[in-house]
């Protein structure tokens, strides 16, 4: 294997926010391609085999590219673009920051950042109902709420709705004080949450006491009709088939609906079908409807919950192989007694 070195420029202006703190992102770099950088004034040099060399090159131009446009280079923004060039997909992560959402109050770009996110977003803008599905941290509720804001903002539709089904996450909360709608609020806090962050708690509030923003259980859908509204339903596994039904009869004209779950953190009640999983099976060939599949490689969320993710992917993974040869095992076991009580049954025959 020949050794090949490249030098690469780097603005010394750019320098902190491409290296990280203590040059955490460099050795990032540096561990997964397996080469080795120095940096020495305002350049880099890149020492390894041929192929891992261009790779690492690749990443820096592209990390680059998103710093001049005044991105702030993250962890996970090093991991994927990494994971793009060992696909030879490194130009992705440029295109992908051209789509612009919006801004949240603090000024901050709404952008996908990974190539599922941008399908995602791809999909709400050209299909009437999407359905958005991966675990957590793949940004499904936060992505559907700037596309439902930016709507609102450009007319597109004159309300927001956003609802969930109020379930426990896997405890009992017993009775919680104040009126029903200090009882339903716990349920909907990330809702509320991803509200203040993108339109501002003042705005949400103004519009809110205009009926033009609401948040509310699931359970007060029964019996609407909603026209003319961008509406989210979010934790949708927690919901049983005659709710999802329940809602998906009450959307009506000019509406667009995104309905976000994760199949792997359902609340129900031991032996309920989720809602979400038979809707997955029952609309699969309705051309208006989209599905789009998120998965670990699209968690935006500190890297350390992509690697919890990837675990439980494995350990659910293993269980399920366990399970599978557990049941072959038992058929291989159930046909063998049967072929043995045969035979002992020819041979009583026989006497």
């Amino acid at each position: 294997m020949s050794i090949m070195e490249t030098i690469i420029d780097i603005p010394a202006d750019h320098e902190r926010n491409i290296f990280g703190q203590f040059d955490a992102f460099v050795k990032i770099i540096e561990k997964t391609l397996n080469v080795t950088i120095i940096a020495r004034n305002d350049e880099i040099k890149v020492i390894g085999s041929g192929d891992n060399v261009s790779k690492a090159k690749n990443v820096f131009m592209q990390l680059l590219e998103l710093s001049k446009r005044g991105n702030t280079i993250t962890e996970q923004s090093v991991n994927y673009a990494i994971h793009l060039s060992l696909d030879n997909r490194e130009s992705e992560i440029v295109e992908i920051d051209k789509d612009l959402i919006c801004h949240t109050i603090n000024g901050k770009p709404i952008k996908p950042k990974t190539v599922g996110q941008k399908s995602y977003v791809d999909m709400i803008r050209k299909k009437m109902i999407v359905f958005g599905i991966g675990p957590a941290g793949t940004g499904k509720t936060y992505l559907a709420m700037a596309m439902g804001i930016t709507a609102f903002k450009n007319d597109e539709v004159s309300r927001i709705i956003l609802t969930r089904p109020a379930i426990e996450a896997g405890e009992k909360l017993g009775f919680l004080p104040g009126d029903l709608q200090s009882k339903v609020d716990p349920y909907l806090r990330p809702l509320y949450d991803a509200l203040y962050q993108i339109m501002g708690p003042d705005a949400y509030i103004k519009n809110t006491e205009k009926g033009l923003i609401e948040v509310a259980p699931l359970a007060y859908m029964r019996g609407r009709t909603l026209d003319n509204a961008f509406i989210i339903l979010d934790e949708a596994q927690n919901t049983t088939p005659a709710q999802m039904k329940m809602f998906l009869t009450r959307i009506g004209f000019g509406s667009k609906v995104i309905i976000t779950g994760d199949l792997t953190q359902k609340d129900l009640p031991t032996g309920t079908k989720s809602g979400l999983d038979i809707a997955l099976k029952v609309l699969n060939k309705i051309d208006d409807i989209g599905f789009s599949y998120l998965t670990s490689q699209d968690v935006v969320r500190h890297p350390l919950v992509q690697k919890i993710v990837k675990a439980y992917d494995s350990y659910e993974e293993m269980q399920r192989r366990s399970t599978k040869k557990s049941e072959q095992t038992k058929i291989k076991l159930r046909k063998m007694n049967l072929k043995s009580e045969r035979i002992k049954s020819n041979r009583y025959e026989g006497r």
